[in-house]
């Protein structure tokens, strides 16, 4: 695998989650694989889960990791042509290839402003990297995706599932702040890769790109989409048609251990409890929301050994 930037850079999705489950079983056994090799992780935006995760997986392969907040260094500029004497210090052109001599591989968060939705759209940060880089590049989560996250989803769902094709359901929840659709957007994706009985749920005006979508069944009404589900991943986003904005903070919305029924409660985190989903659904059996954080180490990990052999070969 020559990066991972959307799942559909991996091969073959149901192969790669069992080579996760079966890593996750003996993390240590390819410990050399990356001997030699250096990690290089760089961050626009904050993190706690992606962070820790894909470090720890680049060192369980035996990578070299740095890691570098750049905003808290200097702002690169990613527009070409531009005459940079406003606060972009550096550009992208100059800053990918330097930093490819340092790294085997890049790995790179960036969020959207919710401002521009063609600029978002294009995925320009992450992008950028991939353009101008000379080596892999992994996406830790950017304006439009979060393909990390969605393996993990998916290694989580695997391993609890119960019935060979279980009923999956994306439901809406309210929220304070208008977040961006990059993990909803990658959980689709990935659903519509394996074999389970998938629909959203969200109130109207939330749909997601209709390209992303398309096909997948969508229901306004939260608890009929909910019932018998076996798994109920609950996320936040803003409006995709108005883009960025906040719609409606209706509380009803906001998942309950009564709407949840006998389904397992899934979340990316950070969660904010008694607004997204009430206490009794996060400290219940039927939340996996830690187990789904501890998967992300074992999502980067595989990711992170496909591209190292790729690199070997």
């Amino acid at each position: 695998m020559k990066k991972y930037t959307n799942i559909k850079d991996l091969e073959s999705i149901p192969n790669t989650i069992q080579e996760a489950i079966a890593l996750k079983k003996n993390p240590y056994q390819y410990a050399s694989i990356g001997k030699h090799k250096t990690l290089v992780m760089l961050f626009f935006n904050a993190s706690l889960r992606t962070r820790l995760s894909t470090e720890k997986a680049a060192k369980n392969l035996g990578m070299d990791v740095m890691v570098l907040n750049i905003n808290d260094s200097w702002k690169l500029e990613f527009e070409d042509g531009t005459m940079m004497n406003f606060n972009t210090a550096e550009h992208i052109k100059e800053a990918a290839q330097v930093v490819s001599q340092y790294a085997d591989v890049i790995a790179v968060r960036a969020f959207p402003s919710l401002k521009d939705k063609a600029k978002d759209s294009s995925d320009l940060v992450l992008n950028s990297f991939v353009k101008y880089t000379t080596v892999p590049v992994i996406n830790m989560e950017s304006a439009v995706a979060h393909p990390l996250q969605a393996l993990a989803d998916a290694i989580t769902i695997e391993e609890l599932k119960t019935i060979h094709k279980p009923k999956v359901v994306l439901s809406w929840a309210p929220h304070p702040k208008a977040l961006p659709h990059s993990v909803a957007n990658s959980f689709v994706k990935m659903m519509s890769e394996i074999d389970i009985d998938f629909s959203i749920t969200h109130p109207e005006g939330y749909e997601l790109d209709t390209q992303i979508t398309k096909g997948i069944p969508i229901e306004y009404n939260q608890q009929k989409a909910l019932q018998d589900a076996d798994f109920v991943y609950v996320k936040n986003w803003s409006s995709y048609s108005e883009y960025g904005k906040i719609l409606s903070e209706d509380s009803n919305w906001m998942l309950n251990k009564e709407t949840l029924g006998k389904a397992k409660f899934m979340h990316c985190l950070p969660v904010r409890r008694n607004v997204v989903v009430e206490d009794a659904v996060l400290d219940s059996d039927a939340s996996v929301v830690i187990q789904q954080a501890n998967n992300r180490t074992y999502a980067a990990q595989i990711v992170l050994k496909k591209i190292i052999e790729n690199l070997s070969s």
